[in-house]
């Protein structure tokens, strides 16, 4: 049977008493714990500073009358001050990695009854990561009826949670409702995603770094941003807002402004202070999407505003500061971008730390029929209105939606619109056979074979598309017409600048087409291959 060794303080003020029969008319934690009935103490490892030799001998000669198989041994620990944590963590850890504990044939308790707060926890530190490999005994005074003179009560402390199964249990059920609650309650299936979505939770839960999301348009990652952050504002980890902005939205000086702010006058038209997405963030999180498609002086501003957490509003020369968290989304390769110089690589280093590819629609085929639940019980709970597939239209629905035949280009959000459609146009609350064909039908429309549609779609993805002017789309559709019919970046520059070449003031003709191309990301090697 194994020896106990109990590890404690001396406690400088519980562990007093007077001389004679005094000292048996108070409880002392210490000695009580060497008079339990049910508890023998082979060792005491009792540790006091040198100021305090004549208690420890007093309290070492006291245990030896009531508990005589106690071996009590003096520790003397010399503390400066044993209200500073760094000290006194030192000196115990110190004293852990230089004790010769023999586990094999003792068991090891350790005292936090006595001793500063900072002492007590500084011990179950060292207990809970093993450098004392010792359960935690806690002592209570006993109560008034029994006369102070009672060795009072105990209770053990284990920190080994994995042997509190009911403990576990709740840890596993908090996991998974928080992982749950990252997917919406879809019951997703694909496992490449669950995983990711399973770190992603352990990430949100333990790092405050960057998180970059890559995924073709629609497949969630502005919604992924937003249940992060609702799940770090729940657990106390955020106290500011959700901000988010696209940044294919951003052009020129109102980029500058819309994320850094401006003082008044530093631009034309900014008549009055701007604050800026980034100080709207503080405390909070800023979700930018499409990243890439930031100017490289809002790429170098922002990174020093990550790093920093300051920051010049544009046309000042005083910092301010904000301390947000970044979730950056984008569908760009940015390393061919970084490697191309269309994206700093410092700052892709920066927002590269944790990042996460969400596979679109066509890459989780397992995961449409959960999707199709999702959005018809969110259709019932926007609309007021349960409606159900009938039986046979689910399936013919599931069979065209996973074949090579769809091809969702707007993945998860061209579903949800798809499902709507279905649902709006049932009729008593199911979805029928034809309703599901004349979807498909419409589906199949709306994807083609390219006769109608614009050269922007091959060029700029959807939200970029959305965020233009009628007035944008229509001239960009016209120059990219001309860029795609002529031979070089030249050609389609003399063309399109016929006229206001004449003016010698006026750049050259290429120069002046790249950096209108560049106002939307794009570039001449690209629009020839689109149009390849």
């Amino acid at each position: 049977m194994k020896k106990t060794v109990v590890i404690g303080f001396l406690g400088t003020v519980l562990d007093y008493a007077g001389r004679g029969q005094q000292r048996w008319e108070k409880w002392r934690p210490t000695v009580g714990l060497c008079q339990q009935d049910d508890l023998v103490v082979h060792r005491l490892e009792l540790l006091h500073d040198e100021r305090s030799r004549g208690l420890a001998e007093r309290v070492r000669l006291d245990i030896e009358t009531v508990s005589p198989e106690t071996t009590v041994r003096r520790v003397e620990t010399t503390l400066a001050n044993p209200w500073d944590f760094e000290e006194v963590y030192t000196a115990l850890h110190d004293f852990a990695r230089g004790y010769a504990f023999d586990t094999e044939h003792e068991e090891y308790l350790v005292h936090i009854t006595t001793g500063t707060h900072v002492a007590q926890i500084c011990w179950f530190l060292l207990t809970e990561a093993r450098y004392l490999p010792a359960r935690l005994i806690q002592t209570s005074p006993p109560k008034k009826s029994e006369g102070q003179q009672t060795p009072g009560t105990y209770s053990l402390i284990d920190l080994d949670l994995s042997r509190y199964n009911q403990i576990a249990g709740r840890f596993k059920r908090e996991h998974e409702e928080t992982v749950s609650f990252l997917k919406a309650g879809i019951a997703t299936r694909n496992a490449a995603f669950n995983r990711m979505i399973e770190q992603i939770e352990q990430v949100a839960a333990k790092s405050k770094a960057p998180m970059l999301l890559i995924g073709p348009t629609g497949a969630g990652k502005s919604f992924l941003a937003r249940r992060v952050y609702e799940l770090k504002k729940a657990r106390h980890q955020l106290t500011g807002q959700f901000v988010e902005v696209s940044c294919a939205t951003l052009r020129g000086d109102s980029a500058m402004s819309a994320l850094f702010g401006h003082v008044k006058g530093a631009f034309t038209g900014a008549q009055t202070e701007r604050a800026g997405l980034l100080r709207a963030a503080d405390g909070g999180l800023l979700f930018l999407d499409e990243i890439g498609e930031l100017g490289l002086d809002e790429q170098a501003m922002l990174l020093k505003a990550i790093e920093e957490k300051r920051f010049f509003p544009f046309g000042s020369d005083k910092e301010v500061s904000s301390d947000f968290q970044l979730i950056a989304g984008t569908h760009r390769d940015l390393r061919q971008w970084v490697a191309d110089g269309r994206f700093r690589e410092d700052l892709y280093a920066r927002i590269n730390l944790w990042t996460y590819a969400l596979p679109g629609l066509a890459a989780r085929g397992e995961d449409i029929e959960p999707n199709l639940d999702f959005e018809l019980t969110r259709f019932a709970r926007e609309q007021g209105e349960q409606v159900r597939f009938n039986v046979e239209a689910k399936r013919r629905y599931l069979v065209f939606a996973a074949s090579s035949e769809a091809r969702w280009p707007g993945n998860f959000r061209e579903l949800s619109a798809s499902v709507t459609r279905m649902a709006t146009l049932a009729e008593h609350g199911r979805i029928t056979e034809d309703v599901v064909d004349e979807e498909i039908g419409r589906l199949q429309g709306s994807w083609g074979d390219g006769m109608d549609a614009s050269p922007l779609d091959e060029v700029l993805d959807a939200d970029t598309l959305a965020s233009l002017d009628l007035f944008d789309r229509l001239q960009l559709e016209a120059v990219i017409a001309v860029c795609q019919q002529a031979k070089s970046l030249s050609e389609a520059g003399r063309t399109l600048f016929a006229a206001s070449r004449q003016d010698k003031k006026q750049a050259n003709d290429a120069d002046r087409l790249r950096k209108y191309l560049a106002r939307f990301g794009l570039d001449w090697k690209q629009l020839k291959m689109a149009a390849s």
